[in-house]
């Protein structure tokens, strides 16, 4: 089976170089592989102490930044060395400040891992969440590198856990320990045959509570929310926003709007705020504005959403109409904000768990969405109540850093 595991790499190395001729996306994953082992060669020299995380992309980044960002406290002489597989990961935070080298991992050859961890030679090596790359492990095992899965969760229908599975299976002996985001992954674990496993939680909660002492102000929304009610819609498909564009256009005028679409292509953007017959205008139009004066703000631009969510009144977070289903309430839920989504959540614990608690409403449809709206807007108890749940629900979760860092030495 590890036969047709290496043929299958190499088939699909084969067919993304096909792809990538016609796939932006793809060329920039076939792209940026190309100089890994002339960066590692440039930047790491056989004396350098290194530590390795792994992340298949941006939301296995941010789940792994608190481990990342202690670790790095605590070895401040060591060189940091994080990897992505996804370009949606890698484009985005190739330039953080955390690490001391971003790169694409290479394809899992055997002739592929071997050479990456001879390069690198880390001290230590963490996944994150998931990605199981069977090459790779083995080398870590080899080379007696101690490796640690952070944050991670299995589920019934991995190949671990089935009949023709050994091979997988047998790749998890390279992780000196588990750390786990709850007790059904543990016990999973476990029926493996392992004991070297601890239900450490979601390191996510981490990250998300310590947005809370940062800076999160900014003066253009103050103007715009101009002491008015705001609903922030985040991260929203076009599935979304039919529903959400239909509600916009009948709310009062006490009430305003901030949309930060998941794709914010020019086209994608003018076809939403066509759809708006309140005064709308976007992120890139605000110079020289005064923003007071409109209802609705589009967000055309990335990497604010985290900050406007504690201007929010309610916090719609989008993808719920859609597969694979809804993204992060856990940045809204951290400012205490009462949060609405779509009917597909069910593959996110955190969501089931905040829907179970009622601080999260799930809608399916247009008439649903009115109604939780403006009782969320006119029952102060009913707000009040959703607020705690969501904030508690952050609060009782956080320490999983903390959990792993005294195990890792």
């Amino acid at each position: 089976m590890l036969f047709l595991y290496n043929l299958a790499i190499y088939i699909a190395g084969f067919f993304l170089r096909i792809i990538a001729l016609f796939s932006p996306k793809i060329k920039l994953f076939i792209e940026g592989r190309k100089n890994v082992f002339s960066t590692l060669k440039e930047k790491i020299k056989a004396e350098d102490k290194t530590i390795w995380f792994h992340a298949a992309s941006l939301g296995e980044y941010e789940q792994g930044l608190p481990v990342i960002e202690k670790i790095k406290e605590k070895y401040p002489l060591h060189k940091i060395i994080v990897t992505f597989f996804s370009p949606s990961g890698y484009e985005v935070r190739k330039n953080n400040t955390v690490a001391d080298l971003t790169l694409y991992l290479p394809l899992d050859t055997k002739a592929n891992a071997k050479k990456f961890i001879k390069l690198v030679h880390p001290e230590f090596a963490f996944f994150i969440k998931y990605e199981f790359w069977l090459n790779y492990l083995k080398e870590l095992e080899t080379n007696q590198i101690p490796t640690y899965l952070i944050s991670g969760i299995f589920r019934d229908n991995q190949m671990f856990f089935k009949w023709y599975g050994g091979f997988y299976r047998k790749a998890l002996k390279a992780f000196t320990y588990f750390f786990l985001q709850n007790e059904k992954s543990k016990q999973k674990v476990e029926s493996l045959g392992f004991d070297n496993v601890i239900v450490s939680g979601d390191t996510r909660f981490d990250r998300v509570n310590a947005i809370l002492e940062r800076d999160n102000s900014l003066d253009f929304i103050e103007n715009f929310k101009n002491n008015q009610p705001v609903i922030v819609i985040g991260s929203s498909w076009p599935k979304d926003e039919v529903i959400l564009t239909e509600y916009i256009n009948q709310a009062s005028e006490n009430v305003k709007f901030i949309i930060a679409p998941h794709n914010i292509k020019a086209e994608q953007i003018a076809n939403l705020k066509s759809q708006i017959t309140k005064s709308t205008i976007l992120y890139s139009e605000k110079e020289n504005k005064d923003l007071s004066e409109y209802n609705v703000l589009i967000i055309d631009t990335v990497g604010l959403l985290t900050k406007i969510y504690s201007y929010a009144t309610i916090a719609y977070v989008g993808g719920g109409f859609g597969n694979p289903g809804i993204h992060n309430i856990l940045e809204p839920a951290t400012f205490g904000i009462p949060i609405v989504i779509g009917p597909n959540y069910s593959n996110f614990a955190e969501a089931v768990s905040l829907v179970e608690l009622k601080g999260c409403n799930v809608i399916s449809n247009s008439e649903e969405l009115k109604n939780i709206f403006n009782k969320l807007l006119s029952d102060p108890i009913f707000f009040e109540e959703k607020s705690k749940i969501n904030s508690s629900f952050i609060q009782n979760n956080k320490g999983a850093t903390e959990t792993i860092m005294k195990i890792v030495s």
